[in-house]
């Protein structure tokens, strides 16, 4: 029997292995990131570039912008590749010749062999993207890559979330990451066995205008010890994190 597990590629990239399918979550893989209107603006550096996971069975896009749905990446996955984004990211599958484009609205689920995925309110950027809770017969998890909570989600019980654990932002502008401030109100919400840490790891570098007038980084002291039955784990990039009731060791924080 597979072990259910998450591999974490830094930024917002993940592959899932739950509930016997291998899905890949906003990868960006390789070469660089860069935002309209050029790279004097923004632009990200992988550390190292990352092949392309073999025996994939579906692509699952939170976001349209290019560090959710990275053109280049995507370029190079095969485009029978079953895919569910919100709208936005649909259009850019579409563009890139994905043949079998499912899009979800919050609130709005579609199944994938014995996993459920339910898309949520996610981050307004400025049109309101997607987060999403997945369910599968041995276990359950939430993602949402801007530390947003759906307001209109019942409390429940979820066995992981990923999210960003700090709060990012530019000034006057204010934070377009709000992971620290949004993480108590998750915790209470979900309750869930593990938080993964996402969004700003993976020691990406970043140049251009914007990178030097972002504001934040840091933790909450809100955070829960691993004595509230709940442990935050900072992956590291390429190794595998169980998501069983047994986790295995990992780094983490409080």
């Amino acid at each position: 029997m597979t072990t259910d597990q998450a591999i974490y590629f830094g930024a917002n990239g993940w592959l899932l292995e739950i509930g016997g399918l291998r899905v890949l979550v906003d990868p960006w893989l390789c070469g660089d990131l860069v935002f309209p209107p050029g790279p004097w603006l923004l632009r990200g550096e992988l550390p190292q570039e990352r092949a392309i996971p073999e025996a994939l069975d579906l692509l699952l896009l939170t976001q349209g912008l290019a560090d959710h749905a990275h053109p280049d990446t995507l370029q190079l996955l095969p485009k029978t590749l079953p895919v569910v984004a919100s709208p936005a990211a649909a259009r850019v599958a579409k563009r890139l010749g994905f043949s079998s484009i499912t899009s979800l609205q919050p609130g709005e689920h579609t199944r994938v062999g014995e996993l459920t995925v339910q898309a949520t309110a996610g981050a307004a950027v400025p049109t309101v993207e997607n987060g999403y809770l997945l369910d599968w017969p041995e276990g359950s998890l939430y993602l949402e890559p801007h530390g947003v909570l759906d307001p209109k989600l019942p409390k429940r019980s979820v066995d992981t979330v990923i999210t960003p654990v700090v709060d990012l932002g530019l000034p006057l502008l204010g934070d377009f990451i709000t992971g620290a401030k949004v993480l108590p109100e998750l915790m209470e919400r979900f309750q869930p066995q593990r938080v993964l840490a996402s969004t700003t790891g993976g020691n990406v570098r970043f140049s251009g205008l914007i990178s030097s007038l972002l504001q934040g980084g840091e933790g909450t002291d809100a955070m829960p010890t691993s004595s509230a039955g709940c442990q935050i784990v900072v992956p590291t990039p390429g190794i595998a994190i169980p998501l069983t009731h047994s986790a295995a060791e990992a780094s983490t924080v409080g």
